[in-house]
């Protein structure tokens, strides 16, 4: 289930990049997939829990959907984006011999801003309130993920 909901995100917030107009800010464009897509790292973090390192191709099935459903720059911007953080996310998060929720936290400072460099640039996207925000949304996504991960360890440890 979290794979199918991880790879349906990806390609649901790739197209929201095009098929709804971004507001003005005074720091530049911000889009509501800016502020949503936090949740794309969430799930992210689940499906690899079930995949594994495999979650890789997951991440590939996701870009070839794009590329049929969307602008092919989005296309582009979005998997060599999602590859670069999913690269760094990976090796992080595959190499920490920490708990679960540590590696989550971890992982996700380096790969959050990579992405959303990586993606906001190439795609044309790139505002200091998109950047901001969309770095904000993913943090918070993050956050929710380690706080929920950390509270069911303590449940584990009391009752064990």
């Amino acid at each position: 289930m979290w794979v199918a909901l991880y790879i349906a995100a990806i390609v649901a917030v790739n197209w929201m990049f095009m098929a709804i107009a971004p507001w003005q800010t005074p720091l530049g464009d911000l889009y509501l997939a800016n502020i949503i897509v936090g949740f794309v790292f969430v799930l992210r973090d689940y499906a690899q829990r079930d995949l594994g390192h495999s979650v890789l191709l997951a991440t590939a099935a996701a870009g070839v959907l794009t590329w049929f459903m969307v602008d092919q720059a989005i296309a582009i911007a979005s998997v060599t984006a999602f590859m670069l953080s999913e690269t760094a996310d990976w090796a992080v998060y595959s190499w920490l011999r920490r708990p679960l929720s540590q590696r989550i936290l971890i992982s996700s400072a380096v790969a959050v801003p990579l992405d959303t460099f990586a993606f906001q640039y190439l795609a044309g996207y790139l505002t200091p309130a998109a950047f901001m925000t969309e770095v904000a949304s993913k943090a918070l996504g993050v956050i929710i993920v380690w706080y929920l991960l950390r509270a069911r360890d303590r449940r584990r440890a009391i009752t064990a």
